[in-house]
């Protein structure tokens, strides 16, 4: 069964690292960052310590809808400060149910020291599940039409 660690690997072909903001950067900076990498959420970081994530729910509902100055305020007062994560070796379908569960779109990875190796949001799970079910059936397909190698 393929863990997570897999998913970041693929992914990392395309997307260099772990994007963090600090907790003192303005909502613009942040979301000029979020645009710039074209991401949904970035890790709130004081030197190596997590400390929160912002995303764009936390930006709409915290930011926008309260009506603050996007250039007077700062990441800290608008972030999610309880950070949800999983382990590498964490099965794609456990993240799944951990991110449908906790209602969350993004969900740092960590590795076995407790550093953020990555982030998955919920497109890259979507987009592997996709994948994996199309290999699944395709495989099937082959073993009822006598194609397989077996």
């Amino acid at each position: 069964m393929e863990t997570l660690e897999y998913i970041l690997e693929t992914k990392a072909r395309g997307n260099g690292g772990v994007l963090t903001t600090r907790p003192d950067a303005t909502a613009v900076e942040a979301v000029d960052e979020m645009c710039r990498a074209h991401v949904g959420a970035l890790l709130v970081t004081r030197g190596a310590e997590v400390v929160g994530i912002v995303t764009e729910r936390d930006i709409m509902t915290r930011l926008v809808l309260e009506r603050r100055d996007p250039a007077k305020t700062r990441v800290r007062h608008i972030m999610t400060p309880q950070v949800v994560s999983v382990r590498t070796d964490v099965e794609p379908e456990q993240a799944m149910s951990i991110m449908t569960a906790r209602r969350c779109r993004h969900l740092p990875v960590v590795g076995d020291d407790g550093r953020v190796v990555g982030m998955l949001s919920i497109g890259d799970l979507v987009r592997w599940a996709s994948q994996h079910h199309e290999m699944e059936i395709r495989e099937l397909s082959e073993y009822v039409c006598g194609k397989y190698p077996g």
